[in-house]
């Protein structure tokens, strides 16, 4: 058996962190549209909770923020002069197009890319297809940087596959890890592949909110990848109604084990069955589904219990559950984590984090992490700047206490100061960070 790790890619909130209400479907985002954020606790919380798992045993790596405002897609609307007055024309002309252009929405890497560890592929390759984000323009603005960053982190090409994204076209719509869920034994053994889909490419959508992945683009993932033991299954219309803008708001897995809620799929019986099938001979899948009537959707939404991280952590032989303190303060999502982890189950305990910031926003601590199953040699192979130690958490903390503002509003976005303050961040992060001095378009320019 190879032995292997299941690390955590998070990513660092930007500068320009806010809430601009930017994400149709996506109800906490939707709520609290205009009010004032905080970017120096919303990328400090984004640390500490990186710091935590690093303490418990987690390989934690850091995937940097991108360029915001992003002054290139501007100027490909025709706006020109210095880069600030390309900001002044754009807030001025196109305000639509000037919030997605500063949009912190990359903190959410698990929408980054689809992963597949070596032990699933034909090349023994990992492979990565960092997600194209079409269905909303401030997150398709993503998926040229966010493959540049996954190719800094994961540099050898002997060892892992970073493909282009999938071509930005509706009927190909990608929406990352967020959909996807690896089961198996053990990291380092052939697993299942579970890829929820919401639509499919030719499909008449008429649902209030936008079903945001493809059949069409799991499947093309699966091949590019050539993915062992794939299971598709469909998204519930119900949870999309809901609210359930990607499979992990419902749906969160490791290992042997699977919890969803009662909605998070179209065909749940079948979507079981398919997973027993591909794991015949490997494992035995564990199914832990909790009803509406435990937790109604409105309460698995707000609170994210779903959108915990479920982790495997050295010296325990269950499963630990990592919560937002908002599954804490919910009583029903409460009783049910606390009814999880009293009996001889999978998961044997639960943490509670604080990524507040992050949640008003519609991001729970699993939308901030990109799972990626490494071996030894694997893990020594990605760039080591980026792993997070005690130093580099010290130093990153010192930075972002330097930098990110206390309290930024949607209408702060077009102060052209804190696009000085956002670049001054970004390139001493790229010394940090060890990306060398043309990481960013700015940089280059």
């Amino acid at each position: 058996m190879t032995s292997a790790f299941e690390a955590n890619a998070d990513g660092l909130i930007g500068p320009t962190h806010s809430y601009a209400g930017l994400s149709p479907g996506n109800l906490a985002s939707a709520l609290n549209k205009g009010e004032a954020s905080n970017p120096r606790a919303a990328v400090l919380q984004g640390l500490q909770k990186m710091k935590l798992l690093a303490d418990l045993g987690v390989p934690q790596f850091v995937l940097p923020p991108h360029e915001r405002p992003n002054i290139p897609f501007l100027r490909g609307l025709g706006f020109s002069g210095s880069d600030k007055a390309v900001l002044e024309q754009a807030w001025r002309a196109a305000p639509g197009f000037a919030a997605a252009a500063c949009s912190a929405s990359s903190m959410w890497a698990a929408n980054a890319a689809t992963v597949t560890p070596s032990a699933d592929t034909e090349d023994r390759r990992v492979h990565f297809t960092p997600a194209n984000l079409i269905t909303n323009l401030h997150r398709g603005l993503e998926a040229e940087q966010t493959t540049r960053a996954l190719r800094a982190l994961f540099p050898d090409r002997d060892i892992f596959k970073v493909h282009d994204p999938l071509p930005a076209a509706p009927h190909l719509s990608d929406e990352g890890a967020a959909n996807h869920v690896r089961l198996c034994a053990d990291h380092g053994e052939p697993g299942v592949n579970l890829l929820v889909w919401g639509r499919e490419a030719w499909e008449a959508w008429d649902g209030a909110f936008p079903a945001r992945q493809t059949r069409e683009a799991s499947e093309a993932i699966v091949r590019r990848h050539t993915a062992g033991r794939p299971v598709l299954a469909r998204q519930s219309r119900a949870a999309i109604a809901g609210g359930t803008f990607h499979n992990d708001v419902v749906c969160v897995g490791t290992r042997e084990a699977l919890l969803f809620h009662q909605l998070a799929f179209e065909d749940t019986a079948g979507t079981k069955d398919a997973i027993r099938r591909m794991a015949d001979g490997l494992f035995e899948p564990v199914f832990i589904e909790i009803s509406d009537r435990e937790l109604p959707l409105a309460d698995a939404i707000s609170s994210y219990l779903f959108n915990s991280m479920l982790v495997t952590l050295p010296g325990r032989d269950r499963l630990t559950l990592i919560c937002p303190t908002e599954t804490r303060d919910n009583d029903r999502s409460r009783a049910v984590a606390e009814t999880l982890v009293s009996g001889n189950g999978p998961i044997g305990a639960v943490e509670y984090v604080d990524v507040r910031q992050s949640m008003r926003n519609g991001g729970g601590p699993a939308c901030l992490r990109l799972r990626v199953v490494l071996t030894e040699e694997e893990l020594d192979a990605a760039n080591p700047a980026q792993r997070l130690t005690d130093e580099l958490y010290a130093r990153l903390s010192i930075w972002a206490a330097t930098w990110y503002r206390d309290a930024l509003t949607p209408a702060d976005l077009a102060d052209p100061a804190l696009l000085d303050e956002s670049r001054g961040a970004l390139d001493e992060l790229t010394e940090i960070l060890d990306l060398g001095g043309d990481f960013y378009p700015f940089q280059s320019a």
